[in-house]
């Protein structure tokens, strides 16, 4: 019996539902909601849980199941990611170029749709397989490699359209390596 609720072990797995939460929210506040309410889901109906399944595919299962309840029930969802957004525009880019560039990419990536962004999320970022993926959002893993597809080209696409290509540092050089000319 121990070793049943040992694999089950859901606080392991807080920071790829947080993560995944915020992937799909846009929001930290809408993230942590839709984290708990998730977990509350996965305890209600622990007992539905196969023992020889991943726990942290099932609890991003989960999450994601909980999200798309959340989409059908309300709309206030656009709202407030207008909001947002509206408020992203008036913060002040930061000043170093390393934080600039992830602020792009990251605004490039949050303005993919949804299941494009949701699918990417879980492959590249939580390093899903494709199969695990597929499973967690429900579809056939051809519709989840034509997602990750379209998204990856939609980013690049971004990129040389806004012409924000990562910039080539030529005055640096290597200190206490081999190219030291001292």
């Amino acid at each position: 019996m121990r070793q049943s609720k040992s694999r089950f072990d859901v606080l392991g797995h807080l920071g790829s539902l947080r993560r995944y939460a915020r992937s799909l929210t846009r929001d930290d506040t809408d993230a942590e909601d839709l984290v708990q309410e998730a977990l509350m889901r996965a305890y209600e109906r622990r007992s539905t849980f196969k023992p020889d399944r991943n726990v942290r595919n099932w609890l991003l299962s989960i999450l994601h199941n909980v999200f798309i309840d959340r989409l059908r029930a309300s709309r206030s969802e656009t709202e407030r990611n207008s909001r947002a957004a509206e408020m992203a525009d008036t913060i002040a880019e930061p000043g170093q170029d390393h934080a600039v560039r992830l602020a792009q990419v990251r605004e490039n990536f949050m303005s993919l749709p949804k299941e494009q962004r949701a699918a990417l999320h879980l492959v590249a970022v939580e390093g899903l397989s494709y199969g695990e993926a597929a499973a967690a959002l429900d579809i056939p893993v051809g519709t989840l490699m034509s997602r990750i597809s379209r998204a990856r080209a939609a980013l690049r696409a971004m990129e040389e359209t806004l012409g924000r290509r990562p910039p080539v540092d030529t005055h640096l050089r290597v200190v206490g390596g081999e190219n030291e000319s001292d």
